[in-house]
C-alpha cells in the first residue's frame, strides 16, 4: 500500500468514525425527545408542548396540544432515523472497533443536548411550557436542566475516553 493509499484509508476510517458519532448523538437526542414525550407528556402529564400557551383545559386546546405533540414526536423520529443511518453507514467501511462505553457517551449527549436545549428555548426563552407547572415549576426546570447537563458532560467524558 502506498502512502497516499494509507492516507486515504486513514481519512475513510476517520470519517466512518465522525459518522458513527454523530449517529449516536443523533439517536440519543431522540432518544430525549421520546423520554420527554412519553414519560412527562403522556404517562406523568405534567405538561403538553404547548400547554402554556393553550391550557389544555377546554377539548379544542387539548385537542391543539395533542396535535403539537404529534408533530414533536415525529421530530424525535426524524432523529432517531437519521442516527440509525449515520450509525448504519459509519459500520459500512473499515473502521476502528468501537468501546461500549463511547457508543454509550454518544447515547447520553444526544439525550443531555436534548434537556439542555429544549429547557432553554421552550421552558425558558419561549415559555411554551414548564417541566412541571405549579407552585414549584423554577425548581423543576432547573432540576430538568441540570439531569440534561449532567447526561451532557457524562457522555462528552465517556465520548472522549476512546482516546
Amino acid at each position: 500500500m502506498t502512502t497516499a493509499e494509507a492516507r486515504a484509508e486513514v481519512r475513510n476510517q476517520e470519517a466512518a468514525a465522525r459518522r458513527s458519532r454523530w449517529g449516536g448523538v443523533l439517536l440519543g437526542l431522540g432518544i430525549g425527545g421520546f423520554f420527554d414525550g412519553i414519560v412527562i407528556h403522556q404517562l406523568l402529564q405534567w405538561h403538553h408542548m404547548v400547554s402554556a400557551l393553550h391550557p389544555p383545559d377546554t377539548l379544542e386546546n387539548l385537542r391543539l396540544n395533542t396535535v403539537a405533540d404529534g408533530l414533536f414526536h415525529v421530530a424525535a423520529y426524524g432523529f432517531m432515523l437519521l442516527g440509525i443511518f449515520l450509525l448504519w453507514s459509519g459500520t459500512r467501511e473499515p473502521h476502528p472497533a468501537w468501546r461500549t462505553s463511547v457508543f454509550v457517551g454518544t447515547l447520553l449527549f444526544g439525550f443531555g443536548l436534548f434537556n439542555v436545549v429544549e429547557g432553554l428555548i421552550d421552558h425558558q426563552l419561549l415559555g411554551v411550557h414548564h417541566v412541571r407547572p405549579g407552585p414549584h415549576w423554577l425548581a423543576y426546570d432547573i432540576g430538568f436542566l441540570v439531569w440534561g447537563a449532567v447526561m451532557l458532560l457524562g457522555g462528552w467524558g465517556l465520548m472522549r475516553s476512546r482516546r
